[in-house]
């Protein structure tokens, strides 16, 4: 490390640890490019010396570097009612800065730091749809490896150090993903622009699932999206679903189509498209040869 460059000191609190502090200190740390010296306490002279003070203190001063929200009227809250946590809090102080971009530290808000802040502040953002079975979010990975009440080593600084690494190489890949993820969806966007028929949209890049369908189904006109399969070896065509909330398709194949395959040869003659491969039995999803055959079977599709 350039001897001139003074670690900046990190302050949180000290005891077992939980995703608010963990991902606070791996985005200061990033925020650093990683020239932190961590520190884990409630004492309140250790406390003054931090550079960033988070999660501890008291005190929510955002030009001073005091990120609490423990204290009599919290840390605030956002606009959809959230409030934040030691992560949102910092993320809302440097995470335009971290990301580079406003919209990717956005999108991180809302699919991080947001859940997060929930979480720690004891709001549910979520209904169970089936009794007794919960998502597994993404802050249960590097929580794991806090020693259960059987274990004898409990050197929890240690621990919660290692993780801040782990942690720091997920935020820093979500970053990227989330940049390309705007870059596709502007493509995406120019695809559906570009679309004589806006029931139909063909897509020339094998985008990810998420990424075409999430895009595609805030818009009100698209039912199918056509899209290259592996290696442009086959196209894939598929029904759009009804919103952002739901997996249900706006309009399913024909129920004569589901659960047939090339092998059997009834595909290509029950619609009349010869490169026709695959159906899914759900009939949400099928794969043909072809993106002239794509189209066919989508137009087919619409008029059934």
């Amino acid at each position: 490390m350039n001897i001139f460059k003074k670690n900046k000191i990190l302050v949180t609190h000290n005891g077992s640890f939980h995703a608010d502090d963990l991902f606070a200190t791996a985005a200061l740390s990033i925020l650093n490019n990683g020239n932190i010296k961590i520190i884990r306490t409630r004492d309140p002279k250790i406390i003054e010396t931090g550079d960033y003070v988070y999660d501890v203190g008291g005190k929510n001063i955002e030009e001073k570097n005091l990120f609490d929200h423990h204290q009599k009227g919290g840390g605030g809250v956002r606009e959809n009612g959230i409030p934040y946590a030691a992560f949102g809090l910092v993320w809302k102080a440097y995470g335009e800065t971290i990301c580079g971009n406003k919209e990717v530290a956005d999108r991180i808000d809302q699919s991080i730091v947001q859940p997060i802040d929930a979480k720690d502040n004891g709001v549910d953002i979520i209904i169970p749809k089936f009794e007794n079975v919960f998502p597994y979010s993404v802050e249960q990975i590097f929580l794991s490896v806090i020693p259960t009440w059987k274990e004898t080593n409990k050197n929890i600084d240690k621990i919660f150090k290692r993780q801040v690494i782990n942690v720091v190489k997920l935020l820093k890949r979500e970053i990227k993903v989330a940049s390309v993820d705007i870059e596709g969806t502007n493509l995406i966007l120019n695809s559906y622009r570009n679309s004589k028929d806006k029931k139909i949209i063909i897509i020339e890049n094998n985008f990810p699932r998420y990424l075409y369908q999430n895009t595609l189904c805030r818009l009100e006109e698209p039912i199918y999206a056509i899209i290259p399969g592996g290696s442009n070896k086959y196209w894939k065509v598929e029904a759009i679903k009804k919103n952002i909330n739901t997996m249900e398709s706006r309009k399913l194949f024909p129920e004569e189509w589901r659960g047939l395959m090339e092998s059997s040869g009834k595909l290509k003659e029950v619609t009349g498209v010869p490169d026709a491969q695959f159906c899914h039995q759900s009939g949400f999803f099928l794969t043909v040869g072809s993106k002239e055959g794509a189209i066919a079977l989508a137009e087919k599709a619409l008029l059934t």
